[in-house]
């Protein structure tokens, strides 16, 4: 017996195993005692141990051509990695011989792992093929980040041909400031406009992108090239918004802003959120469908994984303004915060529809929830301010308030927002859930009646509170006036300019035909006080009691005291401001009609019993000087006693 050469393979001493129990098995057969189940046992035994002779055999045989196609193929993988060129650049041809060289060996390397390999040598040769395999799929992975980033199209629709500027920020307006109409614009983004996409990468990359992504992760490195494309995704996705000038900026950072640099921000974030929502989201999703759209849910995984970042970065930013202080002025922006994300909100749910968005759906409601809830604060905090809102000094001349003007172009641009604050004004069952003003109650429904409610919705309900509450503040300011008919010129103004700003606006349908005609019947009331306050002392002088054969020095005497009276008023009253023409025609007619036909009738009857130069004006005189009355530009007559 010779002796163990350990350079013999450990496949020849299974041989010599197997060879020797086919001897057993025939010398066991030769027995003549042997049952019949016996001898059909040993027949099947030996028939098994043929065919394991026979695949040993193969198998060798298949080894030595699989090892010799693994030198084959990391030659030739080996040449292209000393190579400091992208293979995609060197043509199509190239390309498709890598990709068949990687899906080769992959298989190899499937088909050895199939295997039930027991020799080191054997052993060796799945390490060498998971060696290869490894290489050629780092060199896709980098192959496939290269095309992304070389291949990326620019993303620059014609609609997005805006950026920042001081206008962003718009006029900072504050109560009081009476060009609030003119400072305040719906943002022109359409609330209508609909998704469509563009090429994020040129098109005709799509199918190699799609080939090395199915390759890698049937190859089980589709780990690898999901964060691949991820990383060059994200990092386009930052630069798309740092182009919109869309910071990265925490809860303090935004709380700390001033508040024209916070309004332009936000204006900002309104334009972007519809294209970044239904332009490059939806674009970006369907990139990543055309990519992985033939493995399962990584094209949603890997869409969710490039986006969720950025997009919960501008919900944070709304969070964080939803949060900052209830300033009146902040209830527009907000507004315009708040419909916009409403209105995204079916396409963002489109976008994360599964488990991987679920975040940002829920942040995304989560963050619209408080908006609204700034949005509530806000017109609270628009009423308190009304309400507690103080002055010092009266208008000069009685003429209409900044703050009517202000609180009245406020309502009625609000109006705008018409559908939005009636879903808010109302809690989840569908109560008013805001208080309203002590005289303003929602339970009454004759009171509605009678106030001229077109549908006694809830904006309608809080619109009329706060013109109550103006009123109210308007009563204070006119008892700043120690002329009681200036109380009531102030009164009569404003309460006017109220009734009027209904009447040509989108007031009208909220507030109602009612509402106006009660506060037209207000401010002709205090017309009518004006007239009694100022004129009726005046016109007592001219009235005649009991015998009208009055002493020459008494008539002269009355004559001397209505003229100083009227001095007086004319002095007084040219410096008063009826800024409406119309109103103030009406006023300078109806005192007219009282005064001068008082003043003929007086003249008149005793024109016989005092001379001419004692009637100092006459009364289309006096009829022309009443023209000169609330024009804002105090005066006064000299005029020398008349003679005929």
């Amino acid at each position: 017996m010779g002796e163990y050469d350990p350079a013999v393979p450990e496949l020849e001493g299974e041989e010599n195993l197997i060879a020797a129990a086919k001897q057993i098995v025939r010398a066991l057969g030769s027995k003549r005692n042997l049952t019949d189940d016996a001898k059909k046992i040993l027949t099947e035994l030996g028939t098994q141990l043929t065919t394991i002779t026979t695949i040993s055999e193969n198998e060798v045989d298949e080894i030595s051509d699989d090892e010799g196609r693994l030198n084959v193929i990391q030659e030739k993988i080996m040449i292209w990695e000393t190579d400091q060129s992208m293979i995609w650049d060197l043509g199509p041809n190239e390309a498709n011989e890598y990709i068949n060289y990687a899906d080769e060996v992959r298989k190899l390397t499937e088909k050895l792992e199939a295997m039930c390999l027991k020799d080191d040598g054997e052993k060796e040769l799945l390490r060498r093929a998971h060696d290869v395999l490894q290489i050629t799929m780092a060199r896709l992975e980098e192959e496939f980040k290269y095309m992304l980033i070389q291949n990326r199209q620019p993303f620059e629709p014609e609609h997005m041909s805006f950026r920042s500027s001081e206008e962003d920020a718009g006029s900072v307006v504050s109560l009081g400031d009476d060009s609030f109409e003119e400072s305040q614009h719906r943002d022109s983004v359409s609330r209508n406009s609909e998704e469509y996409i563009v090429d994020l990468v040129h098109p005709y990359t799509i199918p190699e992108l799609r080939c090395i992504a199915n390759l890698m992760f049937i190859s089980g490195y589709g780990h690898e090239c999901s964060q691949a494309y991820v990383s060059v995704r994200r990092d386009a996705l930052d630069e798309f918004l740092l182009i919109l000038e869309i910071e990265k900026l925490s809860i303090e950072d935004v709380l700390r802003l001033e508040w024209g640099s916070l309004n332009s921000k936000i204006r900002r974030w309104v334009r972007t959120m519809k294209i970044f929502v239904r332009v490059y989201l939806a674009s970006e999703k369907c990139l990543s469908e055309q990519i992985f759209g033939d493995l399962g849910t990584v094209n949603l995984v890997s869409f969710a994984e490039v986006s969720k970042a950025s997009m919960l970065r501008l919900l944070n930013f709304g969070e964080a303004v939803s949060i900052g202080p209830h300033k009146p002025e902040k209830l527009f922006p907000i507004l315009d915060m708040y419909e916009v994300l409403a209105d995204l909100l079916p396409d963002i749910d489109a976008l994360y529809a599964d488990e991987a968005g679920a975040r940002v759906r829920i942040d995304c409601r989560e963050v619209l929830r408080r908006m609204g809830d700034s949005v509530r604060a806000a017109f609270l905090e628009f009423e308190n301010a009304i309400s507690t809102s103080t002055s010092t000094n009266p208008i000069a001349g009685g003429g209409i308030h900044p703050l009517t003007k202000y609180v009245m172009n406020y309502l009625n641009a609000l109006t705008g927002y018409r559908e939005t604050l009636n879903f808010l004004l109302k809690d989840q069952d569908g109560e008013d859930t805001m208080s309203l003003s002590p005289d303003i109650n929602p339970s009454t429904e004759e009171e509605n009646a009678r106030e001229g409610a077109c549908d006694g919705s809830p904006l309608a309900l809080h619109f009329r509170s706060v013109a109550s509450i103006l009123e109210c503040n308007l009563d204070d300011k006119a008892k700043l006036y120690r002329d009681a008919s200036l109380q009531h010129i102030f009164l009569m103004n404003n309460i006017h300019y109220m009734a009027q700003k209904v009447v040509n606006s989108n007031l009208q349908s909220i507030l109602g035909d009612g509402w106006i005609r009660k506060h037209n019947w207000k401010f002709q009331q205090h017309e009518i006080n004006y007239e009694r306050n100022t004129w009726s002392s005046i016109l007592a002088i001219l009235k005649e009691e009991g015998n009208s054969n009055s002493s020459r020095t008494l008539l002269k005497e009355r004559f001397r005291n209505f003229y100083t009276a009227f001095e007086e008023v004319y002095r007084t009253q040219t410096a008063w401001s009826i800024p409406n023409a119309h109103l103030r025609e009406d006023l300078r007619i109806s005192t007219s009609l009282k005064v001068i036909q008082a003043y003929r009738t007086f003249v008149g009857r005793h024109t016989n019993q005092i001379s001419d130069k004692h009637i100092k004006y006459s009364a289309d005189d006096l009829q022309n000087y009443l023209l000169d009355l609330f024009e804002g530009s105090q005066r006064s007559l000299h005029n020398p006693h008349r003679r005929s």
